[in-house]
């Protein structure tokens, strides 16, 4: 009898961390890093990759070869930013990228833009539309922090069909301001954020074979503007 509700006890308390799993899904930007008074949370566009020639892809040429280029094509279910609308933007083209492995071993393909990519304020989260192929490689975002210095995020497995969003959440700012990623630096309120310096898939080592396809789209961030929209118009520019 005590063996029967210890089971029944088991099941309940899964089903429910399973529910709150559920609930959480992606990570609430309104709830990551407030160490302000006051927040402006907004979703940017960072970019469609819509521009030929702007992302390069690299790996070692001993595990293969690898090459991108723009396609015609978007997610279905992709939502456009309410501020968009009606300044027809482009919005026509995914960027793909083409894999062919020579061997099996622990190969890693490196997509970046041709120089790191700015995002205004103190960024809570990053988003992207992926098509995974339904393959166990890895995908992790690559940032530079407000001191320049490099980190990785981990967006999640290509275990996937179709297009589906990956989302991240950029760690709260350590209150030393120096450890971690660092956005915000106290000398100076005119410099804020991170840079983006590209993508890093890391293949799995089972299925380094043959070709691969992914596909990336609407390259987005939520970030707090609070301190960009509050600037002293009248401070001097440290940039001479």
């Amino acid at each position: 009898m005590k063996r029967i509700i210890i089971t029944l006890l088991i099941l309940f308390l899964a089903g429910v961390l399973f529910a709150q799993q559920n609930e959480v899904g992606a990570p609430n930007a309104e709830r990551i890093g407030v160490d302000a008074a006051q927040q402006q949370l907004k979703e940017v566009s960072i970019d469609k990759f819509e521009h030929d020639g702007y992302w390069r892809s690299s790996m070692s040429t001993d595990e293969g070869f690898v090459m991108s280029r723009l396609f015609s094509g978007a997610p279905q279910d992709k939502v456009p930013l309410e501020e968009e609308e009606g300044f027809n933007i482009p919005d026509r083209y995914v960027l793909g990228t083409k894999v062919d492995f020579l061997r099996r071993g622990h190969a890693s393909i490196t997509i970046s833009p041709i120089r790191p990519i700015p995002i205004e304020g103190i960024t809570k989260t990053i988003s992207i539309w992926v098509v995974g192929r339904n393959y166990n490689h890895e995908l992790k975002i690559l940032l530079q922090d407000f001191f320049g210095r490099p980190f990785e995020l981990h967006l999640g497995k290509l275990n996937f069909q179709g297009w589906k969003k990956l989302t991240v959440a950029i760690p709260p700012q350590a209150p030393d301001g120096i450890n971690g990623i660092v956005q915000r630096n106290y000398h100076y309120n005119n410099q804020l954020g991170v840079k983006i310096i590209g993508f890093r898939i890391d293949c799995d080592l089972m299925e380094t074979y043959g070709t691969y396809y992914v596909y990336f789209d609407d390259l987005r961030a939520v970030t707090d503007l609070f301190a960009e929209n509050n600037r002293d118009t009248d401070d001097m520019a440290d940039a001479w």
